[in-house]
């Protein structure tokens, strides 16, 4: 059985799906969301866990034999920076601990696109050193830290760490007004029979879709091997806003977008991630491109409110 952790989140929903459909069982942990999503109803085992609780936590593998774990579970940054600190850091701990306890196999951990911020090439790679540089974010922060956290306390133990730097993910259960991805708040306007604020045409830069990403690091749980212990999770290719534009009118073409010509901030290219590493090792590919991916999520706003 495969541990997800923050299972009922939009990432670790769709990675919960994907492991299903690749014939596993799969226990996840939820804290403060109660509410299943249907494709998972009657196919998962859910368990209520505040991951802070060791105690709870090393209870697991008591009630279920786990094999491998996917720590997705996280918070969201407040007023107090140190409170967000502690308490995410001692969640990963806690899953650490229960990942030598339990003598796990693969232990994948959710890192993100944002530790390459100060890197200048593009796309960006799994080889290129992680800069030192002013991050926009607590959360980026902490994932930058969760790397060498998770393999430093990993070494050694038989247990392989699998760091997933993380892309641009939205989908089915994305926040509908994100603050950290402008898409699903235009299209929620558009749902609304809003006219949504002007974007330039040409900005874009990493995105993928959520049943891809769950499938990608489905698929890198359950490898028979891998070469590395840190990949890219994301569709391997830069969208533009033009193109959200235009498959939102394709499947309304009476929908009235204006879109501002080329770059906010002038010409040159958004970064996203390369996949390379995680096609070879995997043999992963996307299934959706934009315009499937927006014809799908605008299918499932239809019955559900995020």
């Amino acid at each position: 059985m495969i541990l997800v952790t923050g299972g009922l989140g939009m990432i670790g929903a769709h990675t919960a799906r994907a492991l299903i459909d690749l014939g596993h069982d799969v226990v996840v942990t939820a804290h403060r969301r109660g509410e299943i999503p249907s494709f998972l109803v009657g196919k998962v085992t859910v368990e209520s866990l505040d991951v802070t609780d060791r105690d709870a936590f090393l209870a697991l593998g008591e009630r279920h034999d786990i094999s491998d774990i996917v720590h997705l579970a996280g918070s969201i940054p407040g007023s107090d920076p140190v409170r967000f600190f502690r308490t995410d850091t001692t969640g990963l701990l806690n899953a650490l601990d229960a990942a030598g306890a339990w003598r796990v196999r693969r232990f994948a951990v959710a890192s993100s696109l944002g530790v390459y911020i100060g890197r200048s090439e593009n796309p960006w790679h799994e080889d290129l050193a992680l800069p030192t540089a002013a991050l926009p974010h607590l959360i980026i922060a902490f994932k930058k830290a969760v790397e060498p956290l998770t393999t430093h306390s990993l070494q050694g133990s038989g247990v392989q760490p699998v760091v997933l730097r993380i892309g641009t993910i939205w989908g089915p259960l994305v926040d509908p007004e994100s603050p950290f991805f402008h898409i699903p708040p235009y299209i929620s306007s558009v749902l609304r029979g809003e006219q949504p604020r002007p974007l330039h045409a040409d900005d874009g830069g990493d995105c993928c879709y959520a049943p891809d990403a769950g499938r990608a690091i489905a698929l890198l749980t359950t490898a028979r091997t891998l070469r590395h212990d840190t990949y890219n999770v994301s569709s391997g290719r830069p969208f533009t806003n033009r193109e959200f534009a235009d498959a939102l009118r394709t499947i309304n073409p009476g929908v009235q977008l204006d879109l501002l010509p080329g770059r906010q901030n002038g010409p040159g290219d958004d970064p996203y991630l390369d996949i390379t590493r995680l096609r070879r090792d995997t043999g992963f590919a996307p299934a959706f491109d934009v315009a499937a991916a927006v014809a799908d999520y605008v299918t499932w706003r239809a019955d559900n409110p995020r």
